[in-house]
Parts: structure tokens; C-alpha cells; sequence
């Protein structure tokens, strides 16, 4: 059985781990045992557990193996299907939960760090929160939610580090880091803000889903979503202004390049009418016959070359 853990506390005996499954009905059962359910890449033969022990319904369980759904809670009689998505750089994994009266049922691909995490906080924080099923899922959302945080740090630190290189000398091009950042950010804000409306639900005051003792905990999560958001957005409209500053450093180099450029275009063109002045093929022309004609019409094309480019300089085009 792919089943990865199966977790029970017992108000009075502690910690049982890794019963046998088909028992879970039974534990279910009495209300002194918080059964945690964790099932890692599930087949169909975890699927029809779920649907065995727990009776969930078909629509939830079809969310489950189609997956992609965005981050919602939905209401099936007496328990909560939620969907979570913990993101790291470069990974983003989504977490089904099924939350009811004395269980948690958590269902996802792939190892999953948070997991292991809330476990261990349940085994220290299990009397916390007036014990129950709360502890677990608090312990998983703020886990969850905790993540976000070094992901928007190492992203406010590239931020950081590409406006200090669009004002470097012989800087290129930033456009492209500019969008991958952007693009990295509205993923990210994709997740959060539904997420947001899940804390709304959990920390509602006139039906408290977990628990009257809960909403304060769950208010915490909420609080640091909200900084994960604001800190989102601050960041997007940073790089919208980064991307306005990049493409005004790029064009006014550009403008440099063109002045410069022009300037000795017309230093060349002057010394050039010079010198094809004096190449015309006539018999019969001004100081043809001179002894210094050559050296006077180098002359001139030195001093017509010296003088723009005195004058290009004094007007900073060179």
C-alpha cells in the first residue's frame, strides 16, 4: 500500500504511528483519537480507500487526481476539502486536504518537506490549540506559508542586484531578467491571493470551522500571507519601474552611440571634401601646379578634422 503515514493521537496515550489502515474506520470511531492520513503519489487503490473509510465525495476525489486546481475550501457536509500549494524556487507542489471532526487526510506528488515538518510540530504542540485536528492543520498551513518567505527574500535580493547592474558602465541588456522576474512574481501572487481567501474562511468569527481557540492561530497565517502579498506586489511595481529605467539607459546609450558616431561621420565626410576638392581630374585648376599644393591640402584636412572635433567635444558629442 502506497500509503506514506498514518499518524493517530490519543488524548490519553499519546502518539500512535503507522496502524493498520484498514482500521482507520474504527479510530475514526472514537473521538479521544486525531488520525492524520498522509498518502504520497496515490493510485487508485488509495483512492477507493478514501472513498471507503472516509465517504468523500466523487468531486473532491476527482479534484485529487486531476489536479491544477487553483487554491480553494469547499464544503462537503461535516469536513473541508482544501487545496494548498507549497512553493520553493524552481518546485511548486500542491497539497489536497480533507479536514473533518478528529482527521486530516493529506494527499500530493512527490516528497513534500512541509510534511515531515508539521509532523514533527504536532508531536511537540499537540495540547496547543485545545488539541483536536487544528493542531495538524495549522501546523501544515503555517509550514506551508513560512516557504514563501525565502523564496520572496532570494527574489528581493536579485531585484536588488539588477538595479545596481543597470547603472554599471557598458551594462547589456536586462530586459530579459527583468520579465523572468516579473514572471516568477505573478506565479507566486497566482498561489497567495487565492490562498488568502482559504485564512478568510478558516479565521470566520460567526462559524469558526477549527474552533473558537483556533481563529487567533490561523489569524497568524493570515497575517504573514498578507506580507507575503504586499511584498509581491511591491516587487512587481519595482520591476515595472526597473524595466522603465532599463529601457531609458539602454536608449540613451543608444542616443550616445548615434551622436558619437554622427560626429565622426562628419569629421570624415569634412576631411573627405577636401581631399576629393583637390582629386578632380582638370586640367586647368587653382594651385594644380604648386610645389606645396600636397602638403597645403593635408594641411587642411587636418586642421578641418582638428577643429570639429574641438567642436564635437565642447558640445560632449565626442
Amino acid at each position: 500500500m502506497p500509503v506514506s503515514r498514518i499518524l493517530v493521537h490519543n488524548a490519553e496515550g499519546g502518539f500512535e504511528e503507522a496502524p493498520d489502515v484498514e482500521s482507520i474506520s474504527n479510530l475514526l470511531r472514537d473521538p479521544r483519537h486525531v488520525v492524520w492520513l498522509d498518502i504520497q503519489d496515490p493510485t487508485q487503490d488509495d483512492i477507493e480507500l478514501l472513498k471507503r473509510e472516509f465517504d468523500f465525495h466523487d468531486l473532491a476525489l476527482e479534484d485529487v487526481i486531476t489536479r491544477g486546481e487553483r487554491p480553494k475550501i469547499e464544503r462537503y457536509d461535516d469536513w473541508y476539502f482544501i487545496v494548498f500549494y507549497a512553493v520553493r524556487p524552481g518546485r511548486t507542489d500542491e497539497i489536497n486536504l480533507f479536514v473533518g471532526e478528529g482527521f486530516l487526510v493529506t494527499v500530493h506528488l512527490g516528497e513534500v518537506p512541509e510534511i515531515a515538518e508539521t509532523a514533527a510540530r504536532w508531536r511537540r504542540n499537540a495540547d496547543r490549540m485545545g488539541g483536536g485536528v487544528a493542531v495538524p492543520v495549522y501546523s501544515l498551513l503555517d509550514a506551508i506559508v513560512d516557504g514563501y518567505f525565502p523564496l520572496t527574500d532570494d527574489i528581493a535580493e536579485q531585484v536588488e542586484a539588477l538595479e545596481d547592474q543597470l547603472f554599471q558602465p557598458h551594462v547589456v541588456n536586462r530586459q530579459a531578467e527583468v520579465f523572468k522576474l516579473k514572471r516568477t512574481l505573478l506565479e507566486l501572487r497566482r498561489v497567495v491571493a487565492p490562498e488568502r481567501e482559504v485564512l478568510n474562511v478558516l479565521i470566520r468569527r460567526d462559524d469558526p470551522i477549527l474552533g473558537e481557540q483556533t481563529i487567533v492561530y490561523f489569524q497568524d497565517i493570515y497575517d504573514h500571507l498578507i506580507r507575503v502579498l504586499d511584498t509581491v506586489d511591491l516587487y512587481r511595481d519595482h520591476l515595472s519601474g526597473l524595466l522603465e529605467v532599463n529601457l531609458a539607459v539602454v536608449s540613451n546609450r543608444l542616443n550616445d552611440v548615434v551622436k558619437r558616431m554622427t560626429a565622426l561621420s562628419t569629421i570624415l565626410m569634412s576631411v573627405n571634401l577636401v581631399a576629393s576638392n583637390y582629386g578632380m581630374n582638370f586640367e586647368t585648376m587653382p594651385e594644380l601646379r604648386q610645389e606645396y599644393g600636397y602638403l597645403f591640402a593635408l594641411g587642411l584636412m587636418v586642421l578641418v578634422g582638428v577643429v570639429l572635433t574641438l567642436v564635437f567635444k565642447r558640445i560632449d558629442w565626442l
